[in-house]
Protein backbone atom coordinates (compact mmCIF):
# COMPACT_ATOMS: atom_id res chain seq x y z
CA UNK A 1 0.00 0.00 0.00
CA UNK A 2 1.46 3.33 -1.07
CA UNK A 3 1.34 6.11 1.48
CA UNK A 4 0.28 9.53 0.27
CA UNK A 5 0.66 13.08 1.47
CA UNK A 6 -2.07 14.17 3.89
CA UNK A 7 -2.84 17.72 4.87
CA UNK A 8 -3.80 17.97 8.53
CA UNK A 9 -4.75 21.62 8.28
CA UNK A 10 -3.86 24.81 6.50
CA UNK A 11 -0.26 24.73 7.80
CA UNK A 12 0.55 21.11 8.67
CA UNK A 13 1.22 18.15 6.41
CA UNK A 14 2.23 14.50 6.73
CA UNK A 15 4.25 13.41 3.71
CA UNK A 16 6.12 10.11 3.59
CA UNK A 17 8.78 11.85 1.47
CA UNK A 18 9.50 14.46 4.16
CA UNK A 19 10.95 13.66 7.61
CA UNK A 20 9.87 10.01 7.39
CA UNK A 21 6.19 10.98 7.35
CA UNK A 22 6.23 12.91 10.64
CA UNK A 23 3.98 16.00 10.78
CA UNK A 24 5.79 19.07 9.45
CA UNK A 25 4.84 22.61 8.53
CA UNK A 26 4.07 23.01 4.83
CA UNK A 27 7.00 24.08 2.73
CA UNK A 28 9.51 23.30 5.49
CA UNK A 29 11.18 20.40 7.21
CA UNK A 30 10.29 21.88 10.58
CA UNK A 31 8.71 19.13 12.62
CA UNK A 32 5.56 19.92 14.56
CA UNK A 33 6.85 18.03 17.61
CA UNK A 34 9.87 20.34 17.84
CA UNK A 35 7.68 23.43 17.85
CA UNK A 36 5.32 21.88 20.39
CA UNK A 37 8.32 21.39 22.67
CA UNK A 38 8.78 25.19 22.76
CA UNK A 39 5.05 25.70 23.27
CA UNK A 40 5.15 23.28 26.22
CA UNK A 41 8.07 25.25 27.67
CA UNK A 42 5.83 28.34 27.47
CA UNK A 43 7.91 30.20 24.93
CA UNK A 44 6.13 33.19 23.43
CA UNK A 45 4.84 32.33 19.94
CA UNK A 46 6.63 35.34 18.47
CA UNK A 47 9.86 34.03 20.00
CA UNK A 48 9.20 30.58 18.50
CA UNK A 49 8.64 32.12 15.07
CA UNK A 50 11.90 34.06 15.40
CA UNK A 51 13.69 30.85 16.45
CA UNK A 52 12.81 29.50 13.00
CA UNK A 53 13.82 32.69 11.18
CA UNK A 54 10.21 33.74 10.67
CA UNK A 55 9.36 30.67 8.57
CA UNK A 56 6.52 29.83 10.97
CA UNK A 57 3.61 32.16 11.44
CA UNK A 58 1.84 32.45 14.76
CA UNK A 59 -1.21 31.01 12.96
CA UNK A 60 0.81 27.88 12.10
CA UNK A 61 1.92 27.53 15.72
CA UNK A 62 -1.69 27.95 16.87
CA UNK A 63 -2.78 25.21 14.46
CA UNK A 64 -0.10 22.86 15.83
CA UNK A 65 -1.28 23.57 19.38
CA UNK A 66 -4.89 22.92 18.43
CA UNK A 67 -3.93 19.70 16.68
CA UNK A 68 -2.02 18.54 19.77
CA UNK A 69 -5.03 19.27 21.98
CA UNK A 70 -7.25 17.22 19.66
CA UNK A 71 -4.85 14.28 19.67
CA UNK A 72 -4.49 14.50 23.44
CA UNK A 73 -8.24 14.51 23.93
CA UNK A 74 -8.71 11.57 21.55
CA UNK A 75 -5.92 9.64 23.31
CA UNK A 76 -7.53 10.26 26.68
CA UNK A 77 -10.93 9.10 25.42
CA UNK A 78 -9.68 5.80 23.98
CA UNK A 79 -6.94 4.87 26.46
CA UNK A 80 -7.84 3.59 29.93
CA UNK A 81 -6.05 5.44 32.73
CA UNK A 82 -4.18 2.33 33.83
CA UNK A 83 -2.73 1.85 30.32
CA UNK A 84 -1.31 5.38 29.88
CA UNK A 85 2.43 5.93 30.14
Amino acid sequence: MRKVRRELGQHIVVDPQICHGKPTFKGTRIMVRDVLYFVAKRYDWKQISEEYDGRLSQEAIAEASQLARCFGRDYAEITPLNKRK
